[in-house]
């Protein structure tokens, strides 16, 4: 009987907090705390919910929360994203693909990268550091590769550069080193005083 309290309880949390963390991309989402806008791109911090999410309870919350995330991405493009906007009036399809599956892949890879790390008993501050690292460009490498994939013939896209590599350049420059170095730190640095918190709690 308190086997099955404990696995409600557990079930519980996990819902509390995955409900905690849902909302709070969904906030982010919506004001300026998630987006910092630079002309026709966007540069989002919204991979930190995500990633601590999926370091703390797992690929599949992880996978659930990057969903919640897309949702959002895709969301803006009705009118509240420029870049996004714009790609929705030429496939809408393609856009959700694009907003919806690296956003998937940040909590399914960032969650199984934290438990190797913690199988492995890899010093902490290092696992955190790596696996934050990984999560941001899984969504960077992920989100321009479809963007490349799907519209890289558009003439929305072609008039960013004259060729792919200009095109990158054009894409990747400014937003992916403000996400990776930003993103980065904020992720290792909470999930450091979250470790410290949790034990405390547990004496």
């Amino acid at each position: 009987m308190e086997n099955t309290n404990n696995t409600s309880r557990s079930k519980t949390l996990r819902l509390t907090q995955l409900g905690i963390l849902s909302a709070i991309i969904i906030i982010m989402a919506f004001t300026p705390l998630g987006y910092l806008r630079i002309g026709p791109l966007s540069i989002t911090f919204l991979t930190v919910p995500v990633i601590i999410g999926a370091m703390l309870l797992g690929p599949t919350v992880g996978a659930i929360l990057g969903a919640v995330f897309g949702l959002t991405s895709f969301a803006q493009c009705f009118g509240m994203d420029a870049f996004g906007s714009m790609l929705l009036s030429i496939n809408p399809f393609y856009t959700f693909i694009m907003t919806m599956l690296p956003r998937i892949l940040i909590g399914v890879v960032s969650g199984n990268l934290m438990i190797r790390f913690e199988k492995k008993k890899t010093n902490q501050t290092l696992g955190y550091t790596v696996t934050a690292l990984t999560g941001v460009l899984t969504n960077t490498v992920f989100f321009v590769g479809l963007l490349l994939l799907l519209f890289g013939n558009t003439e929305y896209i072609q008039s960013f550069g004259e060729n792919t590599i200009a095109i990158l350049g054009v894409l990747v420059s400014t937003n992916a080193i403000v996400e990776i170095i930003v993103c980065t730190l904020v992720i290792t640095a909470l999930m450091k005083a979250i470790r410290v918190a949790v034990k405390r709690m547990s004496h």
